[in-house]
């Protein structure tokens, strides 16, 4: 009865991990994606509107971004390895472990949306002649 409920537990914890690794996987891509985008914004910024605060705070959020995107590669190295060989159980305090990360990156979207939003606002002040 006791290996029954052990193998339990252990495929609980192995699912739950499993979860937050296919999460995790979407959040690199999203990541991944955001660069691409800030690439483009860099070059939208250097021929159109030119403003060197802008250009600054790209290039800040490009070294957020790589930084998140280190944290979150070696996040995801660890819940590998705690998947294959780890026997801690999946708890409250790994839940909100995740959670904070999940946090850390939305509060970096939402950094990269602002940014976007104004230099869709200056763009759209510029008119065709």
């Amino acid at each position: 009865m006791e290996i029954e409920q052990s193998y339990s537990l252990d495929a609980h914890r192995r699912l739950c991990i499993k979860k937050d690794l296919i999460e995790l996987t979407g959040w690199i891509d999203t990541l991944e994606r955001v660069n691409e985008e800030i690439n483009y914004l860099k070059i939208i910024d250097k021929q159109l509107i030119k403003d060197s605060a802008i250009g600054h705070n790209l290039q800040a959020l490009r070294r957020k971004n790589t930084l998140l995107m280190g944290l979150l590669c070696s996040y995801e190295k660890e819940l590998n390895t705690e998947y294959e060989y780890g026997k801690l159980k999946y708890d409250l305090s790994r839940a909100k472990l995740h959670e904070k990360k999940r946090s850390g990156l939305d509060s970096f979207v939402l950094e990269f949306v602002e940014i976007r939003k104004r230099i869709y606002h200056k763009l759209s002040m510029y008119h065709r002649r």
